[in-house]
């Protein structure tokens, strides 16, 4: 089954909603409808549908196992704090009423949501899997979640590498690169990770769609299908470099870029290449991230000049906005009132709140030069654009000034002559279709993507190992779809020898270098 948030968000409102229609004034059911429409409404929604099948045994009775493919990193961490959070909350608020909406509500769902997190911390009912690639910027990544997993109690851990790679001669020096960048990683695996039962799933030559094809990576089956036609012919043109893009995006000056996509596409990367190279050319950029891996410091290594690099760190922008808003609105309040609001300061829409202020900073900072985003993950990254009514609504319960750069954010985010989105995926089908997915909620939105930026594709290169000519063939099909039905203008960016790490070697991500002759020259 798909777990759709949205329609899942829109029964949870017409749930607490429904019952009070005819009962209560108009404007009083418009105004829960109101308190119902904020992002915490969703997650609270897709969280109902997860603890059902976790904790309600009458849900899955006919089944033995039950196997759940969460949300992206970041979004999975949230849905799995949530329960504590409003446990807490529900036990000290007093006022009724809260950015959760109606109370009544919750208190249904409080032992089903106890009952979540038992299930979840129990080894004999829960076995929480940790995906990973083997490298190195993914495995910290895994690292991170999985301690932040078991503070929260989740600790029947197991870690399953994907895609791990074993060249099949010695005689094509990209499969030589790719394997031993692969065995480096492995090598330096994190402590934090290494205790965990693991398991190595092959890079396989086929697409990983229909029940053969998966039987197929579990047997461990790493044959290569016979091609029917050359490289050459499968993909006619192929779409220019990076540089094209920036060089569309340098003259304007100032802006707000954003990368986006599926996680694990190589946001990160893209995002910290074009600051760098907006900056070679003279350019004065910003580069921060709302993602809470913040790989951006480690990928950009010695910071040249005219960048400066940042991150929006949610505990400090939490912090920061709490003072503030006790500050403000507390001043004037007795110690009753006072702590009324802080109960509501201690909710889970305040971090939200204080992240979403924290872009609308980055994004105002366009005016006087570049500011490149690496955003979250893309379940994330919707919530921050779509926040802008609810945080409005938020924040007039708990002040009375709207920052000029919140009231500023949607029109600029929907201006293409000041915010660029660069929607980056691989070329396979999941990552493609995801972004698609996205760019779609983007125009509900008004904000029309920029460009696609194809990622690690090995389409350029000159390959000869026979699973990587399968996968280099499988990849036209995805390169055309973003090219002629999906994408206004469309950057590939190779896989690449050396690891884009560092100002030198992400230049290599930005320009058209020919990749085949440099691989060719590094071989000899």
């Amino acid at each position: 089954m798909n777990l759709d948030c949205d329609a899942a968000a829109r029964e949870y409102r017409e749930r607490l909603v429904g019952p009070y229609r005819g009962v209560l004034p108009e404007a009083v059911v418009t105004s829960m409808e109101e308190q119902l429409s904020g992002s915490c409404t969703v997650e609270i929604a897709a969280f109902d549908e997860f603890s059902r099948l976790l904790a309600d045994p009458n849900t899955t009775a006919d089944f033995d196992h039950v196997v759940f493919d969460t949300a992206p990193t970041g979004h999975t961490l949230r849905l799995l704090s949530l329960p504590a959070a409003w446990s807490g909350f529900i036990d000290t608020n007093t006022s009724g009423t809260s950015c959760l909406g109606p109370l009544a509500g919750l208190q249904t769902q409080h032992q089903l949501y106890k009952d979540t997190v038992r299930a979840l911390s129990d080894p004999q009912a829960t076995t929480l899997v940790l995906v990973t690639r083997a490298e190195r910027s993914a495995l910290a990544e895994a690292e991170r979640s999985s301690g932040e997993l078991a503070a929260l109690g989740v600790r029947n851990q197991h870690l399953v590498v994907n895609a791990v790679f074993k060249a099949q001669g010695a005689d094509d020096p990209i499969a030589q690169a790719m394997q031993q960048r692969g065995q480096e990683a492995l090598a330096a695996i994190p402590g934090g990770l290494a205790a965990f039962p693991r398991t190595e799933l092959p890079l396989v030559p086929h697409n990983l769609i229909g029940v053969p094809a998966l039987r197929a990576m579990l047997q461990g089956t790493r044959d290569a299908p016979q091609l029917a036609q050359s490289h050459s012919s499968h993909l006619e043109i192929l779409p220019p470099a990076l540089a094209e893009i920036i060089d569309q995006i340098a003259p304007s000056g100032r802006g707000v870029i954003l990368t986006m996509g599926k996680g694990g596409v190589g946001k990160t990367t893209v995002a910290a290449a074009i600051a760098v190279e907006l900056a070679r050319r003279g350019q004065r950029v910003h580069l921060t991230t709302t993602d809470p891996a913040a790989h951006v410091t480690n990928t950009v290594g010695a910071v040249p000049a005219r960048l400066t690099v940042g991150r929006i760190d949610p505990r400090a922008e939490t912090e920061a906005y709490q003072a503030e808003v006790l500050a403000d609105a507390g001043a004037n309040l007795d110690d009753q009132g006072r702590a009324l609001l802080e109960e509501d300061l201690r909710s889970p829409c305040t971090e939200e709140i204080a992240v979403f202020r924290a872009f609308a900073r980055a994004v105002d900072q366009g005016r006087d030069g570049f500011v490149v985003l690496d955003t979250a993950p893309t379940g994330h990254t919707i919530l921050l654009l779509d926040a802008t009514l609810a945080y409005h609504r938020e924040l007039s319960r708990q002040s009375s000034g709207i920052p000029d750069s919140v009231q500023q954010l949607l029109p600029r985010l929907r201006d293409p002559a000041f915010t660029r989105v660069l929607l980056v995926t691989l070329p396979e089908a999941t990552p493609v279709h995801e972004a698609a997915q996205l760019q779609e909620d983007l125009l509900r939105a008004g904000i029309r993507p920029f460009a696609w930026v194809i990622n690690q594709s090995l389409t350029p290169l000159p390959v000869t190992d026979p699973v990587l000519l399968a996968r280099q063939h499988h990849e036209g099909v995805y390169i055309r779809e973003v090219v002629q039905q999906l994408a206004p203008r469309t950057a590939i960016v190779p896989w690449l020898v050396e690891a884009p790490v560092g100002a030198e070697a992400l230049a290599a991500v930005v320009r058209d270098m020919r990749p085949n002759l440099a691989c060719q020259a590094k071989a000899s």
